[in-house]
């Protein structure tokens, strides 16, 4: 499918600018400074939806990569194929006014304000290029695809990273949320060094906020994980019970 740029309403338009405004302010004390500069690259602003086209064009030419509207959520053959090829899912849809503070399945502010800035970093890309890769390759094994989603939740999702200035946010899940923004900085949750095993052994719940979060030192690190990734899951595959 296409983003039909000319169906978005003004309602679509003010919500976009509600959302980013709302978010805006929080991102200098508390996102990754790759989120800051990639938001920058791509052009986004509070006074328009972003336009797939352009945004295209800017990402084709930084790393490769590049938005592929979709109409909600993916099954995850196609979620692994598609990134595999680098090409990130990406809903068109905006939520209603109604919806502003809460939303059951992610919409284009979570996909392509909180996701796509990052796509600009190209460690950050290739490890997700990696572990989709590896999603692609274990699409038949329900246990190694539960064994990845965390590798996913706790990096691309909700992933930490001490910088310079302190601990800073490179997760999308959080910085699409600005009451997850101040919670996963502040003291009340539990916070990890990265730590493969760690993180397998680690469950994650979806209808709240996080308990646990995993702090990367660089994007590099992410990508240099990749063959320990790789190798702990299959381990883990290979000594799970045998059901008769």
């Amino acid at each position: 499918m296409k983003q039909i740029y000319e169906n978005y309403t003004a309602e679509d338009q003010k919500v976009w600018k509600i959302l980013f405004d709302r978010q805006f302010p929080e991102l200098p004390k508390a996102a990754t400074k790759e989120f800051l500069l990639g938001l920058d690259k791509v052009n986004f602003t509070a006074d328009a939806i972003p336009n797939f086209d352009d945004t295209n064009k800017i990402l084709r030419q930084l790393t490769g990569w590049e938005i592929y509207a979709v109409p909600g959520i993916v099954e995850d053959g196609l979620f692994f194929e598609l990134m595999s090829n680098k090409k990130f899912p990406a809903t068109t849809w905006v939520r209603k006014m109604s919806q502003l503070d809460y939303l059951e399945e992610p919409d284009m502010f979570h996909d392509v304000f909180a996701h796509i800035p990052l796509l600009t970093n190209q460690a950050f890309v290739d490890f997700l290029q990696a572990i989709s890769q590896f999603g692609h390759e274990w699409i038949e094994d329900e246990w190694a695809i539960h064994l990845l989603s965390r590798i996913y939740w706790f990096t691309i999702e909700f992933g930490l990273i001490r910088e310079t200035e302190g601990l800073r946010i490179y997760g999308a899940g959080i910085l699409s949320s600005s009451g997850e923004t101040k919670y996963s900085l502040s003291n009340e949750p539990n916070h990890f060094a990265y730590d493969v095993d760690h993180i397998l052994d680690t469950g994650y719940r979806k209808d709240r906020m996080q308990e646990n979060y995993f702090i990367i030192d660089s994007y590099e690190q992410l990508y240099e994980s990749i063959p320990e990734i790789k190798e702990k899951i299959e381990k883990r595959l290979k000594e799970r019970p045998v059901v008769s």
